[in-house]
């Protein structure tokens, strides 16, 4: 068994438990759901999948080529996390299911070393993070992500994670390993320096000082890491203190820059993150309904103007700047481009 304690659910039909059989005809593969007291009110819904590398679409401003997602929804439930629409292709919703209906890809790391060892794979970067975290959770009982970075590095295929999971720690050894062979780019995603309010918002992350602690660790071992400020939340994280008090602990545990982007509120996040606000911080309301009008999900050019104004002096006093030429570096110069008229902004968050 898998899990101790576990309760494997499905009825005759092979329906997994939770689920309206729409449901299950959109989760392709399906092997069983497993629920556990440790995961009190979650369900991961265990599958085969038939492949693990996600070509990015040509038109993109990514700096890769290719992503793998082991998981499908999150435990971090994050309130505003872009990648909540992703879950409308399994028929779930965009908000309590994704927080609780975890999809897992039991065999990934066997899926793709095959695909790796085709004979036309050209070795292009692979990102991992880049829609749902690779290092929730539910990694430490599936440890998926050894298998993974195993394959890549065999391959002598370079690898980017970006994740908001301390989880990263049990695999430094195996990266720092991976690091001699292939390009390794790490970047922890930190949104949010005031525990109380990142604890609302992001209630199934490690806290902040877990994920300094982390980059840190990293730092030990011999790797660098990156910060993504993102997103940066109007009235919430966006003031001057608050940003300088989170640069600044970013710089004393030992990052290498810092990466910053505002808010989007797609279609798919927004209601969910308005009931969230309405909830929590209903003085806000006016605020962003200002911000994000209607169907609008980009801050307007002025604010995302004054943030800039705000925060690149900031990062340039700490020494967080990047310079030379990385994935890292592109995400960075994408997102700092938020600020410029008639540029595409980048869409990890």
């Amino acid at each position: 068994m898998r899990w101790s304690g576990q309760a494997v659910a499905a009825s005759e039909d092979g329906a997994l438990a939770g689920l309206s059989m729409s449901q299950v005809a959109a989760v392709p593969g399906h092997l069983r759901t497993v629920r556990s007291p440790e995961y009190a009110g979650m369900a991961f819904h265990e599958v085969l999948a038939k492949s693990a590398l996600n070509r990015v679409p040509g038109e993109s401003s990514m700096p890769f080529s290719w992503t793998i997602n082991p998981y499908r929804g999150c435990s971090h439930a994050c309130v505003y996390c872009f990648a909540r629409g992703s879950h409308r292709y399994l028929d779930f919703d965009t908000g309590k299911d994704f927080d609780a209906q975890i999809v897992v890809k039991v065999n990934v790391a066997e899926v793709l070393g095959r695909e790796l060892a085709r004979p036309g794979w050209g070795r292009e970067c692979v990102a991992l993070g880049t829609n749902t975290d690779p290092y929730q959770r539910a990694e430490g009982r599936y440890r998926l992500m050894p298998g993974i970075i195993s394959a890549l590095a065999a391959s002598g295929t370079p690898m980017s994670i970006l994740t908001k999971g301390t989880l990263l720690r049990r695999d430094l050894p195996m990266l720092v390993d991976a690091s001699e062979r292939v390009p390794v780019e790490l970047a922890m995603s930190i949104a949010v320096g005031d525990h109380e309010l990142q604890q609302s918002i992001e209630p199934g992350t490690p806290t902040t000082r877990a994920r300094l602690d982390t980059i840190a660790a990293a730092r030990d071992a011999g790797l660098a890491a990156d910060v993504f400020i993102m997103p940066v939340l109007p009235g919430l994280t966006d003031g001057p203190d608050q940003l300088e008090r989170l640069i600044r602990d970013i710089r004393d545990a030992g990052a290498r820059s810092v990466v910053y982007g505002a808010l989007h509120l797609r279609s798919h996040v927004k209601p969910w993150f308005l009931e969230w606000l309405e909830r929590e911080h209903r003085e806000l309301l006016p605020l962003y309904r200002s911000l994000y009008p209607g169907a609008s999900s980009r801050a307007p050019q002025a604010y995302r103007v004054e943030l800039a104004a705000r925060i690149r002096p900031l990062i340039s006093r700490y020494g967080l700047e990047r310079t030379g030429t990385s994935r890292t570096r592109t995400l960075a110069q994408n997102a700092a481009a938020e600020a410029t008229p008639g540029v595409p902004a980048p869409t990890l968050f």
